[in-house]
């Protein structure tokens, strides 16, 4: 097992055990010691563990050492096992309900017996939940708001956990011989923050031997349709696979029909119709039909479009990529030729929102300096937590001021070809105030603003809190400006617009947070904001050396939002962000 593996499985037990009521002594031993397994560099875990010296390091005694060898040497730990059996299935799953940690449920547990999720929300609306020490009534409703929510949220799977599930099965499907063309589509291939449902377009002939393979996949819990050309499967996880089944001829009409939206459709279908033609699933045939050849089944055939270009062409428009097919303008842009060139992946040179191990990351400076080289990227900005984020370690004035000088030295020894940036994600203060003096903020190369407290604050005085850190000199960019987490917390409410226009005037970045569980702000709001000059910093909010990776989901959403290279600041070469930065720090 991995160390970060480990440090779960660590961390899961202390998890737990607070959840039984056990002693706090052990349940911080065991928090504890996850926290000081991330905190070493790989190479030094497995020579520790290797060599059977990791009691060596400190925060881990004898029994956690134990463990820890029968996790490398085993995979799987007895401990773990009979500690999960004695603990009822239900409270694990109320740790998937926002505000509520290990220590209310086990309150919960013992005072009022609950120990499933309906059990919980029984005891909500019958009031008793209000009535115990540490809750009260607000408690209480947000504790109902986020169980309906957990049943809505249970329908949809994020992009990112999607598209791990989908890639692997398109690839199996392209390795079919009798599949010609292979594709996925809906809201997975426009780059949508959460889809329902995975949906695979394949042309082929001989369709019995991929209709086997796909009901067969490894996974599949169970086969819910089967016919010739199509098949519904349920995966592990819950997310359905839908599979269609076309002739060559009809493949980039299908791509497209079950690529684009519901209003991209309408409007194409409608597009059709006005030059006397009739676009669908099967083809772009004329409308009425007259002295057209059937195919097969019946169907008019129409013209032949070797892939969506030409479908597009045929109804005078330039190609429009799969991320804009929401029936928002895509199509006039398109048939003006006014469709943007849109950021891709390639054109990103680094990042600004990274932690490490120093707060709550979960990989050394070392480990993601050598993760952003390994990735191409020019520079890496690292902006751990400020203090008042104690839930994540965040750093005091000295912790931060000894990591920009570990900085400077990592920089001066050129050990890596990436240039690493000094930054902090300071705290926005619920009174606007910023977590850190101005002294120690001059000594950054940039800082990043967020709101990680009283989230419940109404939206004038929320949205007044974040616009006074925006006019603060010293605020670089603004960290995930809803706070949302998708099918987990709403966001909390803010006057977007407001906001967008004071970081407009004061010349602050606003980050598109990458973390597949943010994507935040939202792809909705940037095609706007970025016509009026407002400059986006694609960061992937990563806590591990792997997580730089999440760039990938911001780029989708950019591209949704119709963003250019020239509107993202890290599509900027090293030169170009050493100067923007230094004109940052000058400015009065």
């Amino acid at each position: 097992m991995t160390k970060n593996e480990i440090a779960d499985v660590l961390a899961e037990i202390g998890v737990l055990m607070e959840l039984k009521g056990e002693n706090p002594f052990k349940v911080r031993a065991y928090a504890a010691g996850a926290r000081a397994i991330e905190g070493l560099e790989n190479k030094d875990f497995e020579s520790l563990v290797s060599e059977g010296k990791i009691r060596s390091v400190k925060g881990i005694g004898e029994a956690l050492a134990a463990k820890i060898m029968e996790l490398q040497a085993t995979g799987r730990l007895e401990f773990l096992d009979r500690l999960k059996e004695s603990i009822e299935p239900g409270l694990v799953e109320m740790l998937k309900i926002p505000g509520l940690g290990p220590k209310k449920i086990a309150a919960l547990r013992k005072e009022l017996a609950v120990t499933s999720v309906a059990e919980l929300e029984k005891a909500c609306q019958e009031g008793g939940v209000a009535g115990l020490a540490g809750f009260g009534e607000k408690t209480q409703e947000k504790i109902l708001a986020g169980i309906r929510n957990r049943e809505a949220y249970s329908r949809r799977h994020l992009w990112w956990s999607a598209a791990q599930v989908a890639e692997p099965i398109l690839a199996g499907l392209r390795s079919i011989p009798q599949v010609r063309r292979a594709e996925s589509a809906g809201s997975l291939r426009r780059g949508m923050e959460t889809v329902g449902d995975l949906d695979f377009i394949v042309a082929a002939s001989d369709v019995a031997p991929v209709v086997e393979w796909f009901t067969g996949l490894a996974g599949v819990t169970e086969v819910t349709a089967r016919g010739e050309t199509k098949a519904s499967v349920r995966l592990e996880g819950g997310l359905q696979a839908d599979l269609r089944i076309v002739p060559a001829e009809q493949f980039a009409f299908a791509l497209h029909h079950f690529t684009g939206s519901k209003d991209h459709n309408v409007q194409m279908r409608q597009r059709a119709l006005e030059r006397s033609l009739s676009l669908s699933e099967w083809g772009l045939v004329p409308a009425s039909g007259e002295g057209t050849a059937k195919d097969k089944a019946g169907r008019n055939q129409g013209m032949a479009a070797a892939d969506e270009a030409s479908i597009f062409a045929a109804l005078g428009l330039s190609y429009i990529p799969p991320e804009l097919r929401e029936g928002l303008g895509e199509i006039e842009a398109a048939e003006k030729g006014a469709l943007p060139k849109l950021v891709e992946l390639a054109d990103i040179r680094g990042a600004f929102h990274n932690h490490t191990t120093e707060s709550d990351g979960r990989s050394t400076l070392a480990e993601m300096a050598a993760a952003a080289q390994a990735l191409g990227w020019e520079y890496l900005g690292i902006a751990d937590h400020s203090k008042s984020s104690r839930q994540a370690n965040g750093l005091t004035e000295e912790r931060l001021l000894r990591q920009v000088a570990e900085i400077g030295a990592v920089n001066a020894s050129r050990r890596f070809r990436t240039r690493l940036f000094s930054g902090t994600e300071c705290d926005i203060l619920p009174d606007g105030r910023l977590d850190f003096d101005d002294a120690v903020l001059a000594r950054l190369d940039y800082v990043v603003a967020s709101v990680h407290s009283a989230f419940s604050q109404d939206e004038a005085a929320m949205t007044s809190r974040i616009v006074k850190a925006l006019e603060h000199p010293h605020v670089t960019m603004l960290g995930h400006l809803t706070g949302r987490l998708l099918l987990e917390r709403e966001a909390y409410h803010v006057d977007a617009a407001r906001v967008i226009d004071a970081a407009i005037a004061n010349g602050v970045v606003v980050e598109l947070n990458a973390n597949p569980h943010r994507l935040d702000m939202d792809w909705r709001l940037w095609r706007k904001a970025a016509e009026r000059g407002l400059l986006c910093s694609i960061n992937p909010d990563a806590h591990d050396a792997p997580s730089l990776g999440f760039v990938r989901a911001g780029i989708n959403s950019a591209r949704k939002g119709w963003l250019k290279r020239e509107d993202v600041l890290n599509a900027m070469p090293l030169g170009g962000i050493e100067a923007w930065l230094a004109a940052r720090r000058r400015r009065p």
